[in-house]
């Protein structure tokens, strides 16, 4: 066995249902006596609830949470903890309420605490992705990390169909880049490998009955795997390009690594660097008789999932626009950037087309 480096998050996590409950004995543990609460438009009337939960301690909501972290609402966040003198924050919502949480946490040292409502996972990661002109810029900083995560199954009832599964893929993508990860190991391969099972077998149990208390506890329990996963290894081409076009062109988050997800899968599966992982991938998937590709195809059909860049709104002309970016930031990836596969990835990703083992 290869010699390898594993690095646990130090931070704590409650899971269940009827966990919210919970929330002032967990504000108490993180020392936090006056919060400032944190959400979108769309999820105040959550946002309220949890405040009225925790009591004198609830400050004020900060409802203005968006997708991909604008910078410009982070100031006016910290202009509101500022103003009302909180010493913590908590977010409730998904990845745009724990984005904001995150960017005001690493900015003021203040202590945060994550009650996540999707699957998508940012609240088990160090990483902070921001947007300022157009451009979404990422970094990793152990201090980015919330201290403290509440999972409580039963936030997710009200979780719509599509974003069930679309947050619910977001979280497999997370696992399926750990496995080819440069800094890989095998307890995440473990991680990842249960993450992507268990959600395979829950999300096709949601579509048909988002009700299904045993599957909801399924799949949040195989995102908070997957989350985990992302957290500990290095991300490759799939996060990169969902990271440049949904800060170029405003797309929503959770769609576009649905999108993007079997064509990166499809441009890395050939690479000699990548053939272990795609062994456990493909393992991992049902139906993919030995090919991870076909495998995400596969999901995919079964879920109905068409969707397309060109659906969530990018110009075609975004195709070379994105491609120029991609290419002139290089980073790990188990198959060099080659800007001729790049293109005709994103742009099967426009067009909505099957994806291809061979770009």
């Amino acid at each position: 066995m290869d010699n390898f480096e594993y690095v646990s998050a130090p931070h704590r996590v409650v899971f269940g249902r009827g966990t919210l409950q919970e929330l002032p004995s967990m504000l108490e543990k993180i020392k936090a006596k006056a919060v400032l609460v944190l959400c979108t438009p769309q999820q105040i009337s959550t946002a309220e609830a949890v405040k009225a939960i925790i009591g004198d301690a609830g400050v004020s909501i900060f409802s203005e949470a968006t997708m991909h972290t604008p910078t410009h609402i982070t100031e006016k966040a910290m202009l509101a903890a500022k103003d009302k003198g909180v010493d913590g924050i908590v977010s409730v919502g998904g990845g745009s309420t724990v984005g904001l949480g995150k960017a005001l946490s690493i900015r003021t040292g203040l202590p945060h605490l994550c009650i996540p409502t999707t699957y998508a996972g940012s609240e088990m990661t160090p990483i902070l992705g921001e947007t300022e002109n157009g451009r979404k810029v990422t970094r990793r900083d152990p201090r980015i990390l919330p201290t403290a995560v509440l999972y409580d199954v039963d936030l997710f009832k009200t979780l719509s169909v599509d974003m069930t599964v679309y947050s619910g893929i977001n979280a497999i993508a997370h696992a399926v880049e750990a496995l080819y990860a440069t800094n890989k190991n095998p307890i995440i391969d473990l991680l990842a490998c249960e993450g992507i099972r268990t959600l395979c077998s829950a999300l096709p149990l949601l579509q048909a009955d988002g009700n299904d208390p045993a599957a909801r506890h399924q799949a949040l329990y195989g995102a908070w795997l997957c989350g985990m996963c992302l957290g500990a290894v290095d991300m490759a081409l799939h996060h990169k390009l969902c990271h440049t076009l949904g800060g170029m062109f405003n797309l929503p988050h959770a769609e576009t690594h649905v999108v993007l997800l079997p064509h990166a899968l499809a441009y890395n599966a050939s690479a000699p660097a990548a053939a272990g992982a795609m062994a456990k991938l493909a393992a991992a998937l049902p139906d993919s008789a030995g090919d991870p590709v076909r495998g995400i195809n596969a999901l995919y059909q079964r879920l109905g999932i068409r969707l397309s860049l060109q659906g969530l709104g990018m110009p075609e002309t975004g195709v070379d626009e994105a491609c120029d970016v991609a290419i002139a930031n290089p980073y790990k990836n188990p198959r060099a950037l080659e800007r001729e596969g790049i293109r005709e990835l994103i742009r099967r990703a426009w067009a909505g087309e099957t994806a291809k083992a061979k770009l």
